[in-house]
């Protein structure tokens, strides 16, 4: 086996982002994503849309991926695509695509679990300054997870706490709508928050045993929070959205941060990497820095561009996987529901 010119072909499609990425060992050669903006006027993900536009943008998408590497099709050793967990139609397109051209290519055909794949995406050469050691704790913040992670190796890893009802980024995404923010509301959010006062309003933490996250109860005390002050001025929202957010990231960061000091002290661990949509959040971003320094830990954090949904973090699961010689067959089906 060459282990000297790997070139994994990555694609990633669990939501609505079709995305191909190419790598030639550790490094991206490319990184193309597709984003959906018809679910912004549903204030949401719609699946079967999703499906459908996936549909739309697979073979361009690998395409340009393709182009932008300057490789040629034949030059492809293996190929990684998301096996779940997601949206099942959208995961349905990328592993029927991904498995059709394996065999017609007769290349190896690599499954990844996107949650892996986000905890991994920082061992891409330029992912960040510098690469975790083993073992580290993994935060995967998410629209669709929060979970903390020991990380004893490449495919060791087990998850030591996890929400358990709504995932950090869907209570961003839902407290927006409630401001009447368009969608997705959580980078506004965090956008606003660094213009406003986080000490404004109190919004109570969630009492949750061990590692484990909840963030239902912290979206009802918002809505409630709103409903109230709005009888009081209907215009209290709009003169006081900056500060909404701020206060609203307070309580979020806080609630993260309290759970990844408890589990440090457990695990002994302090090298943390976080990974997901949500770990693109400035706040989120400063106050790791921030404990990295008050703490002792050593943090890591990914590029923005390797944060969302992108296939370059699919890839570089299939390049560990392709030195293992882990493969799967056309028999394989796609999982809405894959755990780590």
């Amino acid at each position: 086996m060459n282990t000297q010119n790997i070139y994994i072909l990555g694609i990633e499609s669990s939501c609505d982002d079709t995305a191909a990425a190419v790598l030639h060992n550790a490094s991206i050669l490319s990184n193309v994503v597709a984003t959906q903006e018809v679910h912004q006027k549903y204030g949401g993900v719609v699946p079967e849309l999703a499906s459908r536009a996936h549909q739309q943008n697979i073979v361009p998408v690998i395409d340009q991926a393709i182009k932008e590497a300057g490789i040629t099709k034949d030059q492809i050793s293996a190929i990684a695509f998301t096996r779940g967990p997601g949206l099942m139609g959208s995961l349905l397109v990328g592993t029927s695509f991904a498995k059709s051209m394996a065999m017609a290519m007769q290349i190896p055909l690599i499954e990844v679990n996107h949650m892996q794949a986000h905890i991994l995406a920082h061992f891409i050469d330029d992912a960040s300054e510098r690469k975790p050691n083993f073992p580290f704790l993994g935060m995967t913040i998410s629209g669709g997870h929060t979970q903390i992670v020991r990380v004893d190796d490449y495919f060791k890893m087990e998850v030591i706490g996890e929400t358990l009802d709504d995932a950090v980024g869907e209570a961003y995404d839902k407290c927006g709508k409630m401001l009447g923010l368009p969608y997705p509301g959580g980078p506004l959010i965090d956008k606003y928050a660094h213009e406003g006062n986080p000490k404004a309003f109190a919004f109570t933490k969630p009492k949750v045993d061990g590692l484990n996250f909840s963030f239902s109860g912290l979206k009802t005390a918002v809505l409630y929070f709103l409903q109230r002050e709005e009888k009081k001025n209907p215009h209290f929202i709009e003169e006081n959205l900056k500060d909404i957010c701020a206060s609203f990231q307070y309580t979020v960061v806080n609630i993260l941060l309290d759970k990844l000091k408890k589990a440090v002290k457990e695990t002994g661990i302090k090298e943390i990497a976080i990974g997901g949509g949500v770990s693109a959040n400035k706040g989120i971003r400063a106050m790791l820095k921030e404990q990295e320094q008050k703490r002792n830990w050593i943090a890591h954090i990914p590029k923005f561009e390797y944060t969302t949904d992108n296939a370059a973090m699919i890839a570089i699961v299939g390049h560990y996987k392709f030195l293992q010689q882990d493969f799967t067959d056309s028999s394989i089906s796609a999982k809405a529901r894959y755990r780590i």
